[in-house]
């Protein structure tokens, strides 16, 4: 995915040219939608879950930890239209069906799991701005 620097680039561009291409920074660009659907808390959390592993839905959803039912839900129905996920439907009652990520979805899992990596080791220091910032702005409130 090429993001461009400048609108105008975009312009002049056609629209199947900017599908295949993808221009982040462009708002008619369908790549935003699914960078959402990616990059949405329930959606980084999914596609870790499922990085090694086929679960079913009650196994995600306890393994995730706080997503409701309709969020998991939704996130995979999303995450399945994008070909991330596979949705596997067994007939049997009651109906057991499985989730695993598709060879794209494991692409874009790993990508999402080495800013999910950095986070984990960088925490502390986010919690130390954190931490400094609030100090700040009582000092700031203080002083008025």
């Amino acid at each position: 995915m090429k993001i461009m620097e400048s609108q105008n680039l975009s312009s002049n561009i056609s629209f199947p040219e900017q599908v295949r291409r993808g221009e982040l920074l462009n708002a008619k660009c369908p790549s935003r939608e699914v960078l959402k659907r990616i990059t949405s808390r329930w959606g980084v959390l999914i596609l870790i879950a499922l990085s090694n592993e086929t679960l079913r839905f009650s196994a995600l959803r306890r393994k995730i930890g706080g997503v409701s039912e309709k969020m998991l839900a939704q996130t995979l129905q999303h995450l399945e239209e994008d070909g991330f996920i596979d949705r596997i439907a067994y007939p049997v009652v009651p109906p057991h069906v499985e989730y695993k990520l598709t060879p794209l979805g494991k692409e874009v899992q790993e990508k999402v799991e080495g800013l999910a990596l950095w986070l984990e080791d960088n925490l502390h220091r986010i919690m130390e701005q954190r931490q400094q910032r609030a100090a700040l702005s009582s000092e700031d409130t203080e002083s008025l």
